[in-house]
Order: structure tokens, then C-alpha cells, then sequence
């Protein structure tokens, strides 16, 4: 079920994302220009009012420019397909725009004294930084690992959502979604590492680990 919605909201992002794509690329915009345009708004957004405590501000803002992940991919496929530097920088970019919003969460949560949303905030950074690796690390051995519940655009919108309500008041908001995001993550993990194993089981070895 969470698939059919995951796939649902995506094709409804890809009707409004397309025509977006299309008038960048005929402007001259290039995707790497969106990549590296969206990852500053995030960090602006996490670093700037988020890790302040301006949550709705950077709640807003974080959103807006996370979804420039589904805009640059967009117009990579339009243009003829991602360079390899391209699929690099952008993998980079999301590193480092994730690790800016978990931190800017656990840096806020500390100043007031949240110890639990603190670990909360770090085990999402943790784990969805292996959501990450064992994607890449797959790709690298010749595998997949394009399943989950909770990739990286589903993760910031989660965790958007729940500054957003704590920013209007609904106090445990915030903390309540890091722990769900946290345990979506893990769960994905376990997904993508069946999935491969099961891949691995059909191959024969030769690939030292």
C-alpha cells in the first residue's frame, strides 16, 4: 500500500515537475545548476531559520528546495540522460543537504533540552545515510536497490512536516516524526539488503567483499 501511494504522488509530482523541466532546459538552465541551486536553499532553510528555531520558515523552505531532487532527475532524462558527473554531484549534494537539515534538527532539539528528539534526529541521519550506501554499494557490484518505502524525497518531506506542525504549536510533532522517519529508514535498509541478497543469491560470486 505504501508503494501504490509512493508511485501515486510521484506521478502526480511528475505532471507538475514536466513542464517546469522543459522551461528550464529551454532557458539554458542545467540540471547541475538545479542540483547545486536546490542543496544552498536547503541549506539555508535548515541552517539558517531551521537550526534557529524559525520552524514553519525553514520547514517551508526545506521543502520547497527538496523537491528540486525530483526537478533536476526530470531534466536529466529530457536532456538525454545523467552525465556521470551529474548522477556524482548529485548524490554528493544530497549528502551533504541531509546532513545539513538532520543537524540543524538536532542542534535546535538540544537548545531545548530534547535529549530524546536529539538521538531521534541522529539515528535518521545514520540511517538514512545507509539507505543511501546500500544503494550505491549495490550499483557498484552490478545489483539494484531501487526499493523502499522511505527514499529521500518521502524522508525530507517527513521530517518537513513534523517542524512544520511543531512550529505552529503542535509541540511533539517534530519529535514524533523523527522517530517514525527513523523507523522507516531502518525498514528500508532491511528492504534494499533482502533485495540484493536475493539478487546475490542468483549471481555467482567472483566480486571479493
Amino acid at each position: 500500500m505504501a508503494k501504490i501511494f509512493q508511485v501515486s504522488a510521484r506521478a502526480g509530482m511528475t505532471r507538475v515537475v514536466e513542464p517546469l523541466a522543459r522551461g528550464l532546459l529551454r532557458a539554458g538552465v542545467t540540471p547541475n545548476a538545479v542540483t547545486v541551486t536546490g542543496t544552498i536553499g536547503v541549506l539555508v532553510g535548515a541552517l539558517g531559520f531551521g537550526a534557529r528555531g524559525h520552524l514553519v520558515a525553514g520547514a517551508v523552505i526545506v521543502t520547497i528546495f527538496a523537491l528540486t531532487d525530483l526537478l533536476d532527475g526530470t531534466m536529466a532524462r529530457m536532456s538525454g540522460g545523467s552525465t556521470r558527473f551529474g548522477a556524482f554531484l548529485d548524490s554528493s549534494m544530497d549528502r551533504v543537504a541531509d546532513s545539513a537539515v538532520f543537524g540543524a534538527v538536532a542542534y535546535w532539539l538540544a537548545t531545548e533540552g530534547n535529549h530524546r528528539g536529539v538521538a531521534a534526529a541522529l539515528l535518521c541521519l545514520a540511517a538514512g545515510s545507509l539507505v543511501s550506501y546500500v544503494k550505491a554499494r549495490a550499483e557498484g557490484l552490478g545489483m539494484t536497490a531501487n526499493v523502499g518505502v522511505a527514499e529521500r524525497t518521502e524522508r525530507l518531506l517527513i521530517v518537513g512536516v513534523g517542524g512544520l506542525l511543531t512550529g505552529v504549536g503542535v509541540d511533539p510533532a517534530l519529535e514524533i516524526a523523527l522517530w517514525l522517519l527513523a523507523a522507516v529508514s531502518i525498514f528500508t535498509v532491511g528492504q534494499r539488503m533482502t533485495h540484493v541478497y536475493r539478487q546475490a543469491q542468483s549471481q555467482p560470486d567472483g566480486v571479493p567483499r
